[in-house]
């Protein structure tokens, strides 16, 4: 097993440097190749079983099946996975919500889980067909008391605030993702892009979502929306998305609260009780 993870290991490095060669001759060419990289959703993270009992469902966006299931009787809230992900990830929140009275929704974005494969094809996706499934689901369920969301799921959900597309009481944001930009950086770094290939990729990117690279970091999201009440939760040992960005974040949001946990990661802690009883009694105020 070690042999075959070091000779994948070689073989990626191999092509991250003809890649690189290759956006010195050709910056177009290199750039979009890399744009189909940074679209591609990795192997899929551990998840766990759908929790029983759900009404199955269907719905349709851009001709594209979106699945999902639905628990409980009354205020909706809807949870979202993230990159890589589904709503089996999502499911160690279920029953807590429901039994404090609440109808739980929970979809597998495009390309992941149950659903179709989103406008960017098989096996691809980014945010903004996250929060385009999500706008349809819930202008199917109705407006929501909360959004719970994971990871990646948190910025989905603010790009479907910032686009109008959904209204919520009250957000949750479980080890959120806060930007891009970052990211961005260390995959084109790791791919030896050049200078022009670089700036191109940008721009191959932002073509396709329709949005500017620095619009996806949350605090910018906010600004056109009306801030509801959030608390984030995230552990400090995530070696995914770091901590330290959920205490900024938490000190620039108006009245949002930040719950610490230690030794979970960047998943575990949607399984954690603690985790569970925080998050419903900040959805029940």
């Amino acid at each position: 097993m070690r042999r075959t993870s070091a000779k994948k290991s070689t073989i990626v490095r191999a092509k991250a440097r003809m890649l690189g060669v290759v956006s010195w001759l050709t910056p177009a060419l290199a750039a979009r190749v890399a744009a189909r990289l940074w679209f591609t959703i990795p192997p899929r993270v551990r998840v766990g079983v759908d929790v029983a009992g759900g009404a199955p469902f269907e719905t349709s966006v851009d001709g594209r099946v979106v699945r999902g299931a639905v628990w409980g009787d009354g205020p909706v809230v809807y949870l979202v996975h993230g990159w890589a992900g589904d709503r089996r990830q999502m499911a160690p929140l279920v029953e807590p919500l429901v039994a404090a009275g609440y109808r739980v929704v929970a979809f597998d974005g495009p390309s992941h889980g149950r659903s179709d494969p989103g406008r960017s094809g098989p096996g691809r996706s980014h945010a903004v067909e996250f929060a385009n499934a999500l706008a349809t689901v819930a202008s199917r369920h109705g407006a929501a008391r909360a959004v719970v969301a994971h990871s990646m799921g948190a910025m989905a959900t603010m790009v479907a605030l910032r686009l109008g597309r959904l209204s919520a009481e009250r957000l949750v944001f479980v080890a959120p993702m806060h930007e891009l930009r970052s990211y961005l950086d260390r995959f084109a770094d790791s791919l030896g892009l050049g200078r022009r290939a670089r700036r191109r990729l940008d721009a191959d990117l932002e073509a396709h979502v329709g949005m500017l690279v620095e619009d996806f970091e949350l605090l910018n999201l906010a600004e056109d929306t009306q801030p509801a009440p959030l608390l984030v939760v995230h552990d400090r040992n995530d070696r995914q998305l770091g901590w330290a960005e959920s205490v900024a974040l938490v000190d620039q949001w108006p009245g949002a609260r930040l719950v610490t946990t230690e030794g979970l990661g960047h998943s575990r802690l949607l399984g954690d009780s603690a985790v569970h009883e925080a998050i419903v009694d900040f959805v029940s105020r």
